[in-house]
């Protein structure tokens, strides 16, 4: 087996960033050409995911249903376009397979497929991720697992019923082996986030969770927050992460509507330069 045994006691930050900047590279190449898609949001998350990915879960390459991983569970599934990106740079799937993202009959759609290996669930309708990282939480600690399970979700999904439930129930059972990563980045389909859903880390910590808030493009902050939340104290752990969409193209954060961004084939090659230029 060729399993990745994280977390790590030694934090390579430069690595990570090299990671994070290699999965914006991924994404910036399966969206070109496409027209449109959640380029924005993909961007945004790269860094939580090098995180993860390279320094945090435990997880076999080889083998993705190896049953002592640890799940990470995409509840916003069109942020699809991340997860393949890490996927392939973990090498779960073959990165030649990326330029069909959003192709039809393709295994990597716009919105998530759990047949694609490594990907633990339908990420379509939004609200359902937390609930079902909650009870995969608790199966892993009934049959004496000592994996862990990390769910992104968006501020966009508090504004739904499902997750506040999901939150209680989590702290009720005291699913310590449950880390929520909360992606704070302001926005919903049509403009910013209607429902008034700040302060979302105290809310959580209302909830019963242990909360931390931190800037979401700072791998810094992030591998921090990440080893405190290995913490087996009774109590589940939520990341509030404030992200910017588009982190790293200056143009696509500038972008007024970024939640499903339009994009001239002309432009691609100048916002591809701009990641470059920008990360240099």
């Amino acid at each position: 087996m060729s399993i990745l045994n994280h977390p790590s006691a030694d934090v390579d930050l430069p690595a990570l960033k090299g990671r994070a900047l290699n999965l914006r590279r991924k994404m910036m190449g399966m969206a070109t050409g496409k027209g449109e898609g959640y380029i924005a949001q993909g961007l945004g998350v790269a860094d939580c995911l090098a995180s993860l990915y390279f320094h945090e879960m435990r997880y076999d390459p080889q083998n993705p249903e190896w049953p002592q991983r640890d799940r990470f569970v995409l509840s916003t599934g069109h942020y699809s376009i991340a997860m393949y990106a890490v996927l392939a740079e973990a090498g779960i799937i073959s990165a030649d397979e990326l330029p069909t993202y959003g192709l039809n009959g393709s295994r990597l759609p716009m919105s998530t497929f759990d047949e694609t290996p490594g990907v633990e669930m339908v990420g379509g309708s939004l609200g359902h991720g937390l609930g079902q990282a909650v009870g995969m939480a608790m199966g892993l600690r009934l049959d004496g697992s000592s994996a862990r399970v990390f769910c992104e979700f968006s501020d966009g999904e508090l504004q739904e019923g499902s997750t506040w439930e999901a939150a209680m129930g989590a702290a009720t059972f005291k699913c310590d082996n449950l880390v929520a990563l909360i992606d704070c980045n302001g926005i919903q389909a049509d403009g910013p986030v209607i429902v008034r859903i700040e302060p979302v880390a105290d809310k959580m910590t209302a909830f019963g969770w242990e909360t931390i808030e931190v800037n979401g493009n700072s791998m810094e902050e992030l591998v921090d927050a990440l080893a405190a939340s290995r913490a087996a104290n009774g109590k589940p752990k939520a990341i509030v992460m404030r992200t910017t969409p588009g982190f790293g193209v200056p143009t696509i954060m500038a972008r007024d509507r970024a939640h499903f961004v339009r994009i001239d084939n002309s432009e691609w090659t100048a916002l591809t330069q701009e990641l470059e230029a920008n990360h240099g």
